[in-house]
């Protein structure tokens, strides 16, 4: 772990700092203030902090409110080094924002129990951060393809709708189903299908635009959202999707297994609104004919299609 110390006292400085490279921890030293905050302000910033409270330029506990207000995350553990005694004076470090203090002279034994309760602290949000992160994104994603779920794309959708009402531009979605998909099940197995699933995502997501997203909206269904974009360009995404899966065949256990989707493509234009529910219907629709037409195809919806 790296440990920023912030102390103007060089006989001071050097004494922390081998205690701390005894301990095992990496060091950063600085003499003032201001540089302390310009270190703790970077993105690569320490994930611990030891502040002298009497510092030139910028004093301990300035550095530990700009640190609180300007980032909060991730978390800097801040230990406090003063000769200040006084409840008072320790008060005023805590609400500055300070995790612990350390009275001068520091006493080795005291200040390394100081910091292995901050290191566990540090290590217990870690840990919990990773937590909450894995389970919003069990919440939000597919688990088989890795794309978002049904509920996470359908909200995607409704929030660019919300914007295009707002500032007036287009917005189209594309909705996807593999032809014959129970085919590839009923003569290679689940798993197989499973691989396909996992190839079609892949191939999707090299065809559409760095800010569209797609998600699997159920079984072989996968939908596009892509905003600032009318109908006829995003009917333009669907074909290059559409090639891209037919292009090669799929090499699953059990050998090359050819694979086409059809598609239906609906969009409103910046001068009309539209519920979510009303564009994928239409999307629906149109994937419906493109089915009966012959499969492996893209229809658009009739522009009235998407009209509330």
């Amino acid at each position: 772990m790296r440990i920023l110390i912030a102390e103007d006292d060089p006989v001071s400085r050097r004494l922390l700092q081998a205690r701390l490279e005894k301990w095992g921890y990496d060091v950063l030293a600085t003499t003032d203030g201001e540089e302390a905050l310009s270190i703790l302000l970077a993105e690569d910033a320490p994930a611990m902090a030891v502040l002298d409270w009497m510092m030139p330029k910028v004093d301990g506990l300035a550095v530990c409110r700009r640190v609180r207000s300007e980032r909060p995350k991730p978390y800097t553990y801040i230990v406090l080094l003063t000769a200040k005694g006084a409840t008072d004076d320790l008060v005023a470090g805590m609400q500055a924002g300070a995790d612990d203090y350390v009275v001068k002279p520091f006493d080795a034994h005291e200040l390394q129990v100081r910091i292995r309760a901050g290191r566990r602290i540090l290590e217990l949000e870690r840990d919990l951060t990773e937590a909450r992160d894995k389970l919003q994104f069990q919440a939000t994603h597919d688990p088989l393809t890795g794309t978002w779920n049904r509920a996470a794309i359908t909200e995607m959708l409704q929030h660019e709708l919300a914007r295009a009402a707002r500032e007036e531009i287009p917005v189209s979605v594309i909705m996807t189903d593999i032809d014959h998909f129970k085919r590839v099940n009923d003569e290679h197995g689940h798993l197989a299908g499973d691989a396909v699933l996992r190839e079609v995502v892949r191939r999707m997501q090299t065809a559409i635009r760095v800010y569209d997203e797609v998600g699997r909206y159920g079984g072989e269904e996968f939908l596009v959202v892509t905003p600032n974009n009318p109908a006829a360009a995003a009917s333009e995404i669907a074909e290059r999707i559409r090639a891209l899966i037919e292009k090669t065949p799929f090499d699953i256990s059990g050998g090359l297994v050819p694979v086409t989707a059809s598609f239906g493509v609906a969009g409103k234009d910046g001068g009309i609104e539209v519920e979510a529910n009303t564009l994928i219907g239409a999307a629906d629709a149109a994937l419906y004919r493109a089915k009966e037409e012959g499969r492996n195809r893209v229809v658009a919806a009739a522009p009235d299609a998407c009209k509330a």
